[in-house]
């Protein structure tokens, strides 16, 4: 999620009397809503601008495209009106996966410009293409999802100097990798009613590997430029390796 993605579905009710984990849907309310017409929906500006900046991420973003490519050779093909569901959330979240429809939320309300639109886009890719090739148990594996949260920030341009500087971070060696961590523990807490140290544990047990699973990318994509080389690059795998 972003901050906090991977939404999650029914929730489970834990044994001891412990309280109810609801996986995060309490910060998507319109997950249990009846949908609203086509008509209706079209009279709120939200919606009709997060449709419009979901289009452009889509059709320009090389962070998206790449992953959509991926997926597809996947056997795992994403389609807009079935996959990506605009709809209001709760205001510390932009941004979600929910596993028990393979569909990404954006949450209209959160997202203000298409910058914002294109992270939270690639962020909840990420994890759809960890969903799509892997078994991911993402509602009673913590690492699991860790992960996928480690991932999904060291890829998807969360941690760039740019968007640190605007939360006013500032790092010398390794902050980059500071930034995923933190950000990894924030958004498991967000989904996931585990203590502080727990999420801490789990993302500090898989980071390392995590960490340096690049794929698609093949690399960390620190900026359009490099997401435009990976994407190029992962369009000519077939061709090398044709030509071993």
């Amino acid at each position: 999620m972003e901050q906090g993605e991977a939404a999650p579905p029914a929730a489970e009710e834990k044994v001891g009397g412990e309280e109810e984990d609801d996986f995060g849907y309490r910060l998507f309310p319109d997950r249990n809503k009846k949908p609203q017409s086509f008509l209706v929906r079209s009279l709120f500006t939200f919606h009709n601008r997060c449709q419009l900046m979901l289009r452009m991420t889509l059709d320009t973003n090389p962070y998206a495209q790449l992953l959509l490519e991926a997926m597809k050779q996947s056997g795992c093909t994403v389609f807009n009106d079935r996959h990506f569901s605009c709809e209001n959330c709760d205001g510390c979240v932009s941004g979600g996966f929910d596993s028990a429809t393979s569909q990404i939320v954006l949450c209209q309300n959160n997202i203000r410009h298409q910058s914002h639109m294109n992270r939270v886009v690639t962020h909840e890719l990420i994890h759809a293409f960890d969903h799509c090739r892997a078994h991911v148990d993402w509602f009673k594996n913590v690492k699991h999802l860790a992960c996928s949260e480690i991932r999904a920030a060291n890829l998807s341009g969360d941690c760039t100097l740019m968007n640190e500087i605007a939360r006013f971070k500032f790092g010398l060696k390794g902050h980059h990798q500071t930034c995923v961590r933190d950000r990894a523990v924030r958004s498991i807490l967000a989904v996931r009613k585990v203590s502080k140290e727990m999420a801490e544990k789990a993302v500090d047990e898989v980071f390392d590997a995590c960490f340096n699973d690049l794929e698609p990318f093949g690399r960390i994509p620190h900026c359009k430029k490099d997401a435009r080389r990976a994407y190029k690059d992962f369009q000519n795998r077939d061709r090398y390796n044709a030509n071993v």
